[in-house]
């Protein structure tokens, strides 16, 4: 591995990049995942069904419509990054998730409007799913181009280490209301909190992004291929696709450990949401400080190796660990068990965006990590839920995680496909 010397103030200036891009990303998928961790709250307001499984795939199939939106999204940001620079893109996508988050907060339920207020509901996830669809391939390059080299897997983590804060704090926030209103109060108004808060911190992330460095260059915006479909296809279809198949099974067991496993300790392991909400705190934060230690190792053995002990060990270990929790009963192993589930992905989540950025030119880049990763995020990542709660609703749940393994299989066959070093953006590894 080589190493680059950079000044003092050149280290500081990137640094602060690093802090300005992940600070507004946090914000970005906080108010993302609060939808998630407080569909058990508002599910009865916009899906009135005396079953309570039934009333989380109905918003289980919302929250994965809004994953519909990403590769719209992807293409339509990617663009935008690739032609006017990423900070601008970076912007515009923020702008776009406060708007979703004020509506969902000022929607009125059910029994005030009847089949509008899901319908709405649906407007507000589309919304915030063109965002999010945006946010991560421009992020992504964005903390890419501007890390130092040699230390790219460390610092490219930290997008994963705020994507993980905003899953946290969507989680403390639910731990707090908790303390304070009852079951009833949450169910009738108090799912409302979060979204607010989500809308108001978006605006906080558009004045952080505005201070933001351009990473791209007038000559890459301005090429003619620049943020083309078509020249991304016709040049660089094997590294798209090679990045659409690891990623596939990257987001499916990722959303596996993280989104859907709190419901999966209420509905299957049968803890209280209460006991679940402390058990996922506390991983996401074991989870969310473990990216810049796996991303230091992927400085150290290289990218492609990081990501072959990812589906490797994602494809030995996802069904024994899922079968133990389906039966688990002490809230401690439960939480061991999860946080083991979450080493395994941290291989791949603490340098996702940086593995990909790795496989395109500037001109295409955002473009190609934005749209690779929306549209195996739209089919496999957005549908974990629904497609685990249809299984179990219909009686064969053990489906589900072997499901997940052979996701995991196939992680590990497009891994294989990795270059020892990637043509863009390396480091000598």
């Amino acid at each position: 591995m080589t190493t680059t010397h950079y000044t003092s103030e050149e280290r500081r200036k990137r640094i602060f990049a690093i802090v300005g891009a992940s600070s507004g990303n946090l914000v970005e998928w906080f108010d993302f995942y609060v939808y998630a961790f407080f569909a058990l709250y508002f599910a009865p307001s916009f899906f009135p069904k005396d079953d309570p499984t039934v009333q989380l795939v109905n918003t289980a199939g919302v929250f994965a419509a809004g994953f519909l939106m990403r590769p719209i999204g992807g293409w339509l940001f990617g663009r935008i990054a690739d032609r006017l620079g990423r900070r601008t893109s970076m912007m515009i996508a923020v702008l776009l998730m406060c708007a979703g988050s004020l509506l969902i907060a000022c929607l009125p339920t059910y029994a005030s409007i009847g089949a509008a207020a899901p319908i709405l509901l649906l407007l507000a996830r589309l919304i915030q799913g063109l965002s999010v669809g945006g946010e991560y391939g421009t992020s992504a390059t964005y903390m890419s181009e501007v890390a130092m080299r040699g230390e790219r897997g460390f610092l490219a983590s930290f997008q994963y280490v705020t994507l993980i804060g905003g899953q946290l704090l969507a989680v403390l926030v639910v731990v707090i209301l908790q303390q304070f209103l009852d079951k009833g109060e949450l169910t009738a108004w108090g799912w409302r909190i979060p979204f607010v808060i989500g809308a108001i911190t978006a605006l906080i992330s558009l004045l952080l992004r505005r201070s933001l460095k351009e990473t791209s260059t007038e000559q890459t915006r301005s090429d003619k291929s620049a943020g083309s479909l078509a020249a991304l296809f016709k040049d660089h279809s094997a590294a798209f696709v090679t990045v659409l198949g690891y990623t596939a099974g990257g987001s499916l067991i990722f959303y596996t450990f993280t989104t859907y496993m709190q419901k999966y300790l209420v509905n299957t392991s049968k803890m209280s949401p209460e006991t679940a909400s402390f058990i996922m705190t506390g991983a996401l934060f074991v989870y969310m400080c473990m990216q810049p230690l796996f991303g230091m190792l992927a400085d150290r053995i290289g990218r492609r190796a990081s990501m072959l002990l990812f589906a490797g060990l994602g494809t030995l270990f996802t069904l024994p660990i899922l079968l133990a929790l389906k039966s688990v009963t002490s809230p401690f192993l439960a939480f061991v068990l999860i946080v083991l589930g979450m080493a395994i992905v941290s291989f791949y989540t603490s340098i996702s965006g940086l593995v990909k950025a790795e496989m395109f030119p500037p001109q295409v880049r955002a473009l190609g990590v934005g749209l690779a990763y929306a549209l195996a995020n739209a089919i496999f990542g957005g549908s974990a839920e629904f497609v685990a709660l249809s299984l179990k609703s219909a009686g064969n749940e053990n489906a589900f995680y072997w499901y997940v393994t052979v996701m995991m299989v196939i992680a590990f066959l497009f891994s294989l496909r990795l270059p020892k070093k990637p043509s863009y953006l390396h480091d000598d590894l």
